[in-house]
């Protein structure tokens, strides 16, 4: 299907009269909606309201107009040889940390406020006994509590065994389930 110059009239007119992009392509027929809205993008029409785009009268439309220049690419990141390795961190430094990369997925957790300070400390004690477990080699009867940064090598799962009911061993359930009564009294 080609553009001629009576088809983009035809489409020009139903556009700026408010006719939906399906309604022009049916109308001209052999186009489809998606060929209708990357033609009134090329042509200028797409914002109907008049704020943005060029009147319909001004837009000279030529089939032979040259690409839009790209913009310039974004600078390579730097190589994972050059970084630094991150030190390995226990549950609590990895939560006093305030900024977590974007796209790092994280199980539920309470926020560092809510979190009993007995419960951490338990917490880093059990860490030093931990299995340290891939993802491959979790069962339902190992914690699955997850250690580090996913995105290392470093990171693993404690591997303890699992509290009757729970994904977690006992000092890891500590942290992820805690009655409402003491979260609320250490907020206040």
């Amino acid at each position: 299907m080609s553009w001629s110059d009576e088809r983009v009239e035809l489409l020009k007119k139903m556009w700026t009269e408010g006719q939906s992009a399906s309604q022009i392509a049916k109308e001209l027929g052999g186009v489809t909606r998606n060929a209708v809205i990357g033609k009134v993008h090329r042509l200028g029409l797409s914002n109907r309201n008049g704020g943005g785009g060029a009147p319909a009268a001004e837009t000279p439309a030529p089939e032979t107009a040259q690409p839009a220049p790209r913009p310039a690419p974004k600078p390579a990141p730097r190589p994972v040889e050059d970084a630094e390795p991150e030190p390995v961190q226990t549950v609590a430094q990895a939560r006093a940390k305030a900024i977590i990369p974007a796209g790092r997925p994280l199980p539920p957790q309470p926020s560092a406020n809510e979190i009993d300070p007995e419960a951490l400390a338990k917490v880093s004690e059990i860490e030093k006994k931990a299995k340290k477990l891939t993802l491959m080699e979790l069962t339902e009867r190992t914690c699955k509590w997850p250690v580090g940064d996913p995105a290392t090598p470093d990171f693993w799962f404690c591997g303890l065994p699992v509290q009757s009911g729970k994904p977690y061993c006992e000092a890891h359930v500590g942290v992820a389930f805690q009655p409402m009564s003491s979260r609320r009294d250490r907020k206040r």
